[in-house]
């Protein structure tokens, strides 16, 4: 008879798993006390390892934040072109599906939401933060831009000028992002959707079939 023995974590294996538990510990932390109040302390202690394990990894709290918001960068352009992979060639289609993984939940967690708008209020003194933030917006804002210029010439949509409706996608998102996050019990992920999905119908009127 033989023992089935679970194997070890290879050592590639076990820093990737200690790097992502830190790293969520991190936003945890960052989203109970603000970023200027957490320390390497808090983040050991919220996902239970030592201050050592934390410098071992990281190596300074600055690598630990930069690696947390590029996490987080990463892990929302994952989600949106996930969605749009699954999306049709045509697109209205696409522009739906792109605007609806702002509101999946793994986007819109509380504490995820709590740790974008941290970051961002540091963005103007941290250059390392504007940039990483930045880098979250740029291919986003590339995709989109040409998504809505198919469909204005798909529907000769003369009056509407895609940057414009870009600009108004962009600041309506963060707006819902923020409303969410202060108002967690009114303003809900579905209704944040709904909100931008109204705002399209509105906008694209003859492809508004598409967004109710």
């Amino acid at each position: 008879m033989t023992t089935n023995v679970k194997p070890h974590p290879t050592p590639r294996v076990a820093k990737g798993v200690r790097r992502r538990q830190l790293i969520e510990a991190t936003i945890a932390s960052i989203a109970k006390r603000g970023l200027g109040e957490t320390t390497l302390a808090h983040i050991s202690a919220t996902a239970g390892l030592s201050q050592g394990i934390v410098n071992l990894h990281f190596t300074s709290k600055d690598n630990l934040l930069n690696e947390t918001l590029k996490y987080l960068r990463d892990e929302y352009e994952q989600t949106w072109q996930a969605a749009l992979a699954k999306a049709s060639d045509d697109p209205a289609s696409q522009l739906a599906a792109l605007l609806k993984a702002d509101y999946k939940a793994s986007v819109t967690d509380i504490k995820k939401l709590a740790v974008w708008f941290a970051f961002w209020g540091e963005v103007k003194s941290r250059p390392t933060y504007q940039k990483i933030c930045q880098d979250r917006v740029k291919e986003y804002n590339r995709v989109l831009g040409d998504i809505l210029e198919r469909l204005i010439k798909e529907g000769n949509y003369t009056n509407i000028d895609a940057h414009d409706v870009t600009e108004g996608i962009m600041a309506m998102a963060d707006g819902l992002w923020l409303n969410m996050l202060v108002s967690a019990r009114d303003v809900k992920r579905r209704d944040a959707e709904k909100i931008m999905m109204q705002y399209m119908a509105q906008t694209f009127t003859d492809h508004k079939s598409y967004f109710l």
